[in-house]
Order: structure tokens, then sequence, then C-alpha cells
């Protein structure tokens, strides 16, 4: 049965105020147990959670643990203003627990609905935050819609239905996987491209059907078998509203939340990278693409966010986790449960390790593996899972371990972003023994270094072999560790060797965002230049940077674009900035070759030498020709200057094995050329392999092309990087 119309202009609830808001509750004569059956509803099942297809009808069940009542509104479309009809809750027939379910029949996939929830409202005490005139989505809603979103509506006193968001009903078992399965890439074996989902194809250089969408990324999908990366990273797909910033730039042009790192629909696919989301092609959209890129021999890894939700503070809207059971899912403070523990730096952090919300979570991860084919996930300020009651770090945290000893999630990669908004940092002491991490001292001390920072050899020497001092003291691995020089956050590497300070007022907040110590340099010049030597020598620190992400042991991470010198004008936060200033310019593709030839060539070299792949630590163990498998050098032989406050200059010799040849990696980062010693091998010759001062297309020889070394000496030129192989010599000796 319907609810029956209100009448236009007469109060249909009491209201009480706090400080932070306020809350509508029921009419105290207005009965909460009364039952009356309602054709077509049945009692239904409490699990699975969210909406379910059957042959008769659709299963809903939701959680709430303080709910005194639970309404579910159906809408006709996706459009409509107003439900067509409310289907009540009885306590006593729909509720097993703390779980709230019906069955209605006749509904099918495509079926648009939301839920109303009233209960207790001491966001004081209790941490409570009901109120029965916000509309809110279902949390494991499979897809949602928000087209008549008004996010205002949600925050201020008054009923939002008419501009709420709803979720949608969809049938996952409506697809043809092609046989689809999963690549299961050795984590040593991997390169992986993080890169933005609408920022990919968004600009007209891009040449898409459909830009700024799942579908529109397939497209592009042999640029990147011909980089060689063998997965992508994908910044957040789930659910988001691209309305939270409600601001505008200098200039007037409306800001959008671009980046996606604020979600509220953990199970859905982002409605805006969706070419048609009114014919709920969610789904379909998504799983396309994730099939399109297994047939093409790459991964997919998502970029999750766990650690906050779009709701924000106190003062941010209700949409749905806070209007379900806001003491559950939110870290509050114990003396005044009203405001939120912030550990994130976006108002709310969310308490992971509470049951139900343990659950939550590793039902989201499972979901996206088993319907959606996906290989892996990076958590977002991960280190803020392992926070417990009242905040603090716990020992072993229960939502981190539940995610590592997942049966279904057993052979998913797993990566945490191993900080948080609140100081906690766990770089080389996450919790766990099979999650890899970014790896932020590998970022900051190669950008240094490059650039030209004195000192710092012995921290390169380390980066070069996994970073042991960080992940060897708890027994974990060179894989362990993510490498990257760029991300998303943070300056682009065409930006990060063209600008000494960042460039952020676009965003509207004074150019106060956005971090201020990049260890970048503009070689010379801030911003563009058409300064040939400049330029040259921009082109050439990008080939260092990529030489030294490439040539060590862990896993290499590449921001997309910058194979081809994609930049942001030196605005390292574009969290904001949904436009051309963030989209990739695929003209600039085609003109800067050099650099993308470069990154092809770079990353093929690593996958010619199993020595920069090596899953293990440099040990000192001896080859056949009795070489360590790793011995330090600076321009001269066993002199490797560690204690030198002036050294920019550092030399290995990797010892072969399992077929590797001998190897010798010159690093010389000082501004001019200089002559470094190399090591004799009884029989073998040794031959340039890279040398990121060459010319172009030269810098790097491929197999059977390497140039024969004729001296007992290299002269690396300043600021270069260079790779030597020891071949057998047919005449016996060196040279």
């Amino acid at each position: 049965m319907s609810a029956p119309p209100r009448p236009q202009g007469q109060p249909t609830a009491t209201t009480t105020t706090d400080a932070m808001n306020d809350y509508m509750t029921l009419p105290a004569d207005q009965p909460h147990d009364s039952f009356e059956a309602q054709p077509g509803v049945t009692r239904g099942r409490p699990q699975p959670l969210g909406s379910t297809v059957d042959a008769e009808g659709i299963n809903f069940s939701v959680f709430s643990e303080h709910a005194t009542r639970v309404d579910l509104l159906l809408f006709e479309n996706c459009d409509s203003p107003q439900p067509y009809r409310t289907v009540r809750l009885h306590p006593q027939r729909h509720r097993s627990f703390h779980f709230w379910h019906c069955h209605v029949q006749g509904l099918r996939a495509g079926q648009v609905y939301a839920y109303r929830m009233d209960g207790p409202r001491d966001p004081v005490a209790g941490g409570c935050r009901f109120d029965y005139r916000k509309v809110l989505l279902d949390p494991y809603a499979r897809a949602n819609v928000n087209s008549r979103w008004e996010r205002t509506r949600a925050i201020g006193p008054g009923d939002n239905v008419e501009y709420s968001m709803r979720s949608l009903v969809v049938d996952l078992d409506d697809y043809d996987w092609e046989g689809d399965a999963p690549l299961r890439i050795p984590m040593a074996d991997t390169v992986i491209y993080e890169m933005h989902v609408r920022g990919f194809t968004a600009s007209p250089t891009a040449g898409a059907d459909h830009p700024g969408t799942f579908s529109a990324v397939i497209d592009k999908i042999p640029h990147l078998q011909e980089l060689g990366v063998t997965a992508v990273e994908l910044l957040p797909v789930f659910d988001f509203d691209e309305t939270q910033v409600l601001r505008t730039g200098p200039d007037g042009t409306p800001l959008r939340n671009y980046w996606g790192y604020d979600p509220y629909g953990f199970f859905a696919p982002h409605t805006g990278y969706c070419a048609s989301p009114h014919l709920a092609t969610h789904i379909t959209e998504f799983r396309d693409m994730v099939k399109a890129f297994h047939k093409a021999g790459i991964e997919v890894i998502l970029d999750v966010v766990f650690n906050h939700t779009s709701e924000g503070n106190e003062f941010g809207p209700t949409i749905s986790f806070r209007g379900a059971a806001n003491e559950a899912y939110y870290h509050l403070w114990p003396q005044d449960r009203s405001h939120y523990m912030d550990f994130t730096g976006c108002g709310n952090a969310v308490n992971a390790n509470h049951p139900i919300v343990t659950k939550f979570i590793l039902e989201s991860l499972e979901y996206w593996v088993s319907e959606h084919h996906v290989d892996g996930f990076r958590f977002d300020l991960a280190s803020e899972l392992s926070r417990g009651p009242m905040g603090y770090e716990m020992a072993v945290p229960p939502a981190l371990w539940a995610i590592e000893l997942s049966q279904v999630l057993a052979e998913t990669k797993i990566i945490a972003e191993p900080w948080d908004g609140g100081g906690l940092y766990q770089v080389g002491r996450f919790p766990g023994k099979r999650w890899a991490q970014w790896n932020g001292p590998f970022r900051d001390d190669v950008r240094r270094f490059v650039r030209g920072d004195a000192g710092i050899t012995g921290e390169v020497a380390s980066r070069l072999g996994g970073s042991a001092d960080l992940f060897a003291p708890q027994e974990e691995l060179p894989t362990n560790s993510i490498n990257f020089v760029t991300c998303h956050d943070g300056f682009t590497l065409n930006d990060l060797v063209s600008y000494d300070t960042k460039h952020n007022h676009a965003n509207g907040e004074a150019d106060a965002d956005g971090t201020n110590e990049n260890f970048s340099w503009n070689c010379g010049i801030e911003g563009p230049t058409d300064d040939p030597e400049v330029e040259g020598l921009r082109v050439r620190q990008i080939k260092n940077l990529l030489s030294l992400l490439m040539l060590s042991r862990g896993v290499p991470m590449l921001l997309a674009g910058d194979e081809f010198r994609n930049s942001q004008n030196g605005n390292n936060n574009g969290y904001c900035q949904d436009g051309p200033l963030s989209w990739l310019d695929w003209d600039q593709a085609a003109a800067e070759q050099e650099t993308v030839a470069f990154t092809r060539g770079v990353i093929a070299l690593r996958k010619r030498y199993r020595t920069f792949r090596e899953p293990q630590f440099f040990s000192e163990r001896l080859n056949p020709r009795l070489l360590p498998d790793i011995t330090w050098h600076g321009t001269r032989l066993h002199q490797p200057g560690w204690e030198n406050p002036d050294a920019h200059v550092l030399a290995c010799t990797y010892g072969g094995f399992d077929g590797d040849p001998d190897l010798h990696l010159m690093l010389n980062m000082y501004h001019l050329g200089l002559d470094f010693e190399l090591p004799e091998i009884p029989g073998h010759r040794w031959h340039r392999v890279l040398d990121t001062a060459g010319p172009a297309p030269h810098e790097i020889l491929p197999p059977g092309a390497e140039e024969p070394v004729d001296a007992p000496t290299y002269h690396a030129q300043g600021r270069s990087v260079v790779l030597l192989a020891a071949l057998p010599d047919e005449k016996g000796t060196r040279r």
C-alpha cells in the first residue's frame, strides 16, 4: 500500500534542534508497531545486503541497529520527483537483529529505489543522526542515479526527496564474459600505469565517441600495450559526488570533485563515467572495459577509498551512512559524539574495524573481484584502516587482516598508501605481510638525487635495491615496495623538471593547498620555454628519472601522461580541476615521440634483464663468474663515497644470474661529465645498452645492437644514467 500524499503546507513532524542540525521526528501519535499487510510484500531475507533479483521479484536488505522505522521508496524512473510507492518495513516482520528486509514481488532489474529511516536523535551522547526527511541511498547498491541530485538539499533542513540520489537494481547475471579469467601477473613482473578514467579521454584530442567514460578508455588500450605496462591503476571509480566542491576558481569557473576521493557508492561504478547511465549500463560498461584490458594482457587495479566518505563532518550532507548507522560507520569523539574524528583531512574517518564496517569493506572488495574480475586494489590513506576505538593504532587490525586472509582476494594485488591524514606513517611496517606499499622515500630520494642534491648516495643505493632498509626488518621483499616518482597527487613528471614552486591559484585557495616541498628543479627557467638548452636538459632529466624508476628493484608505477610530458601548468593538486588542465592532451602524445619512445624502451629494458625484477634483496651471493650480486662504486672502483657530503655520483656492478649478463650502472648527477672506471670481466667485453645523454632514438639499444666500449673507463656526461652489459668477447679479452 502506498503512503498517502501529505497535504501541502501542513506540518508532518515535530523538530528538535542542536548546534549542528535540525532533525525530524515522527508525530508522537503515529504508531511505529502497527502492521498492515502490503500487497506483494513478504518478509524477505536479511542476507545478502542490498537488492537481489530473483524470479519473483527483488529482495531488499539494509543494516541499521538503532532505527525505529525504515521505509523503502520505489520510483518510476531516475527522474521521478516522488516515489510511486512507499513500503513500510514492520520491525516485527521485516527485521532480523540489525537487518531490515523485505521481498517485493513483480519488480525487476532497473527498479529505482531509496530509503527513509527514523530513530533516536542523540548525536552528542549516542552519535545517532536519524532524520526521516532525508532520502538515503542503499550502501550496498550496485548502481546509483543522480540526475536530480542537489547536495545542498541534503545538508540543510527540509525534505530532499525531489533532489535526492537514488539506487538502481541491476541484474549481475546478464553478461557474457567470453571466458575472461584473472591474469595473475607476478608482482615482480608488474609495471603499473596510474590513470584517471575521465582525464584519460575527456579531451577532444582523444577523438573518443564517448569522452571521459569507461567505454572510451578501451580505444586507448593499444597505446598502453605499446608502452609495455602490465596493469592500470584507476583513480577512484566508486560512485562519488562531482558537485562536492562548492566554489569557483579565480576566473569564475565552477570547480568540481575531479579525483573522486570522496565516495558514497562502494559497490557502484561511478555514474559520471558511464555513457548511458539512464539506461542502467553501469555494470556492462565497466565490465566491457575490464574484459578489454584483460584481452590486452593488462590487469585492472582500483584505487579504493575506505578511509572516509562524501558525507564529511557534522556540517555535511546526509547521503547514506550518516542516516542509517552514523555511530557504527564513523569515528566519533567520545566526549561529544556529534563531532567526527578526522584522520583523513576530509571531515570524517571510517570506523573500519567495527564489525559491520569490516564486513562492508570485505564484501565490497570481494564483489569487485567476483563480479567484475578486478585484479587488485590500492587503498587510499590505508593507515586509517588500522585505527580502532578512540582512533588509536591497532597492532592487529581486523579489517586489514580480513582483507589479507580472504580466500576471494588471495590472488589479487593489495597495495597500501601507508599513511593517513592524522600522522600515522607505516611505510615498511604496515600490518600484514602481503601488502605492497607506496614508497614515499623512493619518490623523495630519487627526486632529490636527480635534481642534484649531494650526499644522499647511500639512500639512493637503498632505493635501487628495493629499499631493504624499510622492508627487510619486517621480513618483507622488494615487491612490497611500489616505486614511484610521480603520481596523481603532486607534480607531473614534466612539471617536476619545469617548476621550482607549485602554481595552484586555479584551485581557488590562494595557492595555499598542495605540498610546498616537491624536490623539483625547473632547469633554469620557471615554466614553458623555447630555450633549446633548457628543453634539452628537461628531456634528459625526464629520462634520468624514468631510468631510475624502471631500473630499481620493486614494482614501478608510472603516472599517465608522463610518457609524453603531460603538464598541469605547475599545479600540484588538481583534485578540483575537471578540465583541460588535468585532461591528457593526445596532441602532446603525438608531438613528444622522443619521450614516448624512451618510456617504451626503458620498460622493455626492465623486462630484458631479470636483475631489475628480482624479488629478493641483494645478499652478496656469487654468480658462476664469482661476481657478487651487487658491488658498489663511485667514479673509481670500490669507492662509493658513502660518507662524502659532496657526492653526486653512484655506480654499481650487478652479477648476472639465470642467463642475465653482468651489468654496470653509472649515475652521474653532477653537472659536468666524469670518467667512471670499469671492472674487468674475464672473457667479456662491456657494451653500452643505455645512455640518457645519447642522441634519440639511440639512448637505448636493443638486443644485438649494443655498442662495445673499448676503454677501461666510460665518460658519463653530466646529468646522465648509463647502463653497460658484459657480453662474451670472441677474443677472450675485455677490450
